[in-house]
């Protein structure tokens, strides 16, 4: 994507590149496709390029030998092989000590983990190893031949000390990874690049207090702007540096949000999106009586918990269709809901949240979320995704912008604000209740249907 000294969009460019699962949980790409992949979008943008701004998926591992030469494929963040070294780094360090320092839980989706993986499967590739990457930084490093990485893209690696904004010696220590492996770490505008999210939260505006955003695409996303660091002791949120200089942010992942309502699609055989939202909107807030657990594929935030499963709870011979599918998208809304309410215990209390993602477009979606939040959903008249952010970051890295906060104030709001109804935003406060209560209530189920379907499958 180009953007112009105005903040304005002048050109886009899309290349794809393929997903590799060679077995059973494991997630792989070749960091070549990414490069040809860049060369590519890059080359047909053109025009008279002042600064390259980065961004990518998180938490992947990109393994060079000593002439920076791939060794492997890179292990992405929705690779699930890691769970032993996971485990192996919250027994070394323990769960406090690396909640303190790293802002969050051993979890398999983070870098570190990945590298354990491969001290202990892979002892040949290992011993090769002399500099580990994230993703958007290898792209750096075949442009420009410089290792680096930012803040916010090193904060979900889970070796980085949040509060010293580089990486953390006590836990490169405890895991004995050579921090001569590591790249430097700066702030963002600094090398003009951040982590996906945080780079989205740039192109949205996200960079002061009372402001959040949320994102509906296959997974969800609600991401909060705190000015210092605000930790959950229970790791239920991640805390990461923040792509703006200084700053942070909460953020709460429920995997499964615009991927549940594909899930329901594909089920019932309805291709178009738009006629399913019909649909939906044709049943009564809280689809009479019927709730619905959206862990199609385990749940991140907050429950941390691989093995739960989805539900439909309090099903009638009155619901149909229509119900169950208004039912699927209150359970999205409902999950994002748990997140905001952890986000407001720990003292971030966001008045406006700011939508993006390919769900939030529809605006049955959008009050759906208004009213389940209690707070008013806006979007941004431009709304082009972490791409638009990073190219803002370049902005402040080149000079045309003074600082993040200039690169932001052009950012616009489209009038189409939807303020939440309070007769709705009442019976949903009552519904939300229900619904919080059913994974406590059910999680030793949801177990010991999961440990059933493996013993079957093994």
């Amino acid at each position: 994507m180009a953007v112009d000294g105005s903040g304005r969009v002048v050109a886009s460019a899309v290349a794809e590149y393929p997903l590799l699962s060679p077995r059973p949980g494991w997630s792989e790409q070749d960091p070549e496709s990414w490069w040809e992949a860049a060369r590519g979008v890059i080359g047909s943008v053109g025009g008279d390029v002042t600064a390259i701004g980065l961004t990518g998926q998180m938490h992947g591992a990109v393994f060079l030998d000593a002439k920076d030469e791939v060794i492997r494929p890179a292990i992405l963040w929705n690779d699930q092989r890691t769970a032993a070294q996971a485990e192996a780094i919250t027994h070394r360090i323990g769960i406090k000590r690396l909640t303190e320092i790293a802002g969050n839980p051993a979890l398999t989706g983070f870098q570190a983990p990945k590298i354990l993986w491969m001290r202990d499967e892979e002892p040949d590739s290992y011993a090769r190893v002399a500099t580990v990457l994230l993703p958007k930084d290898y792209i750096r490093l075949r442009l420009t031949g410089e290792k680096a990485t930012d803040v916010s893209d090193a904060s979900g690696t889970l070796l980085l000390d949040l509060r010293k904004r580089d990486w953390s010696d006590e836990i490169l220590d405890a895991l004995e990874i050579p921090r001569s492996w590591l790249p430097p770490v700066y702030e963002s505008p600094q090398v003009a690049g951040a982590g996906d999210n945080a780079a989205a939260a740039i192109g949205l505006g996200i960079i002061r207090e009372s402001l959040a955003s949320c994102s509906i695409g296959t997974s969800g996303v609600l991401f909060a702007h705190t000015d210092a660091l605000s930790l959950d002791p229970q790791g239920r949120l991640h805390a990461f540096c923040h792509a703006v200089p200084g700053r942070y942010h909460l953020m709460g992942v429920t995997l499964a949000a615009g991927g549940a309502l594909r899930w329901w699609r594909d089920l019932i055989g309805e291709p178009d999106y738009d006629n399913l939202v019909e649909r939906a909107a044709t049943a009564p807030p809280g689809s009479e009586g019927l709730v619905f657990l959206p862990y199609l594929t385990g749940e991140r935030s907050p429950h941390l918990d691989s093995r739960a499963r989805g539900m439909f709870f309090g099903l009638t011979s009155r619901h149909d269709l229509s119900h169950m599918t208004r039912a699927v998208m209150e359970g999205v809304a409902f999950s994002l809901r748990d997140s905001l309410e952890v986000m407001e215990e720990l003292g971030a209390s966001p008045r406006e949240i700011r939508a993006t993602g390919g769900g939030t477009r529809n605006r049955f979606w959008r009050q759906l979320l208004a009213d389940v939040f209690g707070r008013p959903i806006v979007r941004t008249v431009a709304d082009e995704g972490p791409a638009y952010g990073a190219a803002l970051l370049a902005g402040v890295a080149s000079g045309a912008f003074a600082s993040v906060e200039e690169a932001c104030a052009s950012i616009e709001i489209s009038p189409d604000i939807c303020e939440p109804y309070q007769h709705r935003a009442h019976l949903y406060d009552q519904y939300y209740a229900v619904y919080r209560s059913l994974y406590p209530a059910t999680a030793d189920t949801m177990h010991a249907l999961s440990r059933l379907a493996s013993e079957w499958e093994t």
